[in-house]
């Protein structure tokens, strides 16, 4: 099973349809589909926390005009929470025994990604 970490917490799986694109962490940015018609959520694979290829990737498919759903799958970790969100993920899908050992608190702690970043310490 897994769980799905939003800025609010940790939710239940509540995608119930069949327009899914899945893209492995290797997927050269030239390989990104060109059109995104009837795609209701793209997953990107995270295979490790030490690799953050995914995080380009989503950069990737916002700039290339994606606006639906846009899921980390994988070994994220709650220190990369607000990364995923600042480079365009919704939301992160974890397994069961990750979310055991980073229980949602970690995960809301750093759910004011917007607030928290260098420029905002730059604004004081």
């Amino acid at each position: 099973m897994s769980v799905i970490v939003r800025d609010d917490g940790f939710h239940a799986e509540d995608y119930t349809g069949e327009a899914v694109i899945d893209i492995a962490q290797d997927t050269r940015p030239e390989a990104l589909p060109d059109s995104f018609d009837g795609v209701d959520l793209i997953r990107v694979a995270f295979p490790a926390a030490s690799d953050g290829r995914g995080f380009s990737l989503a950069r990737q498919l916002r700039a290339r005009g994606y606006a639906g759903r846009l899921r980390a799958r994988g070994h994220v970790i709650a220190d990369q929470y607000a990364m995923a969100r600042r480079c365009g993920f919704d939301e992160v899908e974890i397994s069961d025994d990750l979310a055991a050992r980073q229980p949602a608190e970690q995960w809301i702690f750093r759910a004011d990604w917007q607030e928290h970043d260098y420029r905002a310490r730059l604004k004081a």
